[in-house]
């Protein structure tokens, strides 16, 4: 079973809270602190975002995430680096690489997936690759017990998530409006009806991300999902932190997202 099945298993029906940072943000020395620290608030899963020149379904604050980090020339190697380092100190808690498939696919998927599992990465979500073109790369990660995590949108067809439900493992990531991550106009109403539709189809657990800001929101939205994700408002703290405050800022919130949800 993988760490991420065993943490939903745990849970036993409470609710997961998945903290999004991109790496290497705002420096590469401070990732795997600040890793440690979203673990100590409460972080059930951690998305590591792999900073991406072109990051097409970001919203302007990861935008700006991903531009620091690669003023540091972070990339997936180093990313990688990162995670098997909070490996040493952190055995159980999922890491989840969120990112764009043009650096898995020069490195290679089957070497990808073996560097991924050896650094003990579980999970990996690539925002561009469709369920139609991602039978190479999910058999890759498959084959070396990792998780292929997707993007389910509103304007998801019930037939492409019957395709989605056949490749999916551990957690299937809906996003919850039409936009960019940190977009607004989140209704709660909608995305609970949407999540319910999706369940006739999927066996795997069921995460809402985009627009998940604040408790209240937070608390609503895992009323129907299995977990809720946040990123952006993460970010900001990160962004408005000074590199001394940003784990102390970065635990203080996510414990506040974590009450919110039991």
């Amino acid at each position: 079973m993988s760490r991420i099945a065993q943490c939903f298993e745990a849970l036993a029906g409470g609710k997961a809270l998945i903290p999004f940072i991109t790496a290497g943000d705002p420096s590469p020395q401070l990732t795997v602190q600040l890793m440690h620290g979203l673990v100590e608030g409460g972080a059930d899963i951690i998305e590591l975002g792999v900073p991406f020149s072109d990051p097409m379904a970001d919203g302007p604050v990861i935008q700006r995430a991903s531009e620091r980090a690669l003023v540091h020339k972070v990339g997936l190697r180093q990313v990688l680096q990162m995670v098997a380092e909070f490996r040493r100190d952190n055995d159980y808690t999922p890491v989840v690489l969120m990112g764009y498939l043009n650096p898995v696919f020069a490195m290679g998927y089957q070497d990808f997936a073996a560097a991924a599992k050896a650094a003990g990465v579980d999970g990996v979500l690539t925002v561009d690759s469709p369920p139609e073109e991602s039978a190479d790369l999910s058999a890759a990660l498959t084959a070396n017990g990792l998780d292929p995590v997707f993007l389910i949108a509103p304007t998801t067809p019930p037939q492409r998530v019957a395709e989605i439900a056949k490749l999916a493992r551990g957690y299937v990531y809906y996003v919850s409006l039409k936009g960019v991550t940190g977009a607004g106009h989140l209704d709660i109403d909608d995305v609970a009806r949407k999540i319910a539709a999706l369940r006739e189809y999927l066996t795997v657990p069921i995460g809402v991300g985009f627009g998940i800001r604040d408790g209240a929101t937070a608390k609503a939205i895992s009323a129907a999902a299995d977990a809720v994700v946040v990123g952006s408002r993460l970010v900001q703290e990160i962004e408005a932190a000074t590199p001394e405050t940003a784990k102390e800022r970065l635990t203080r919130l996510v414990a506040e997202l974590k009450a919110a949800i039991r």
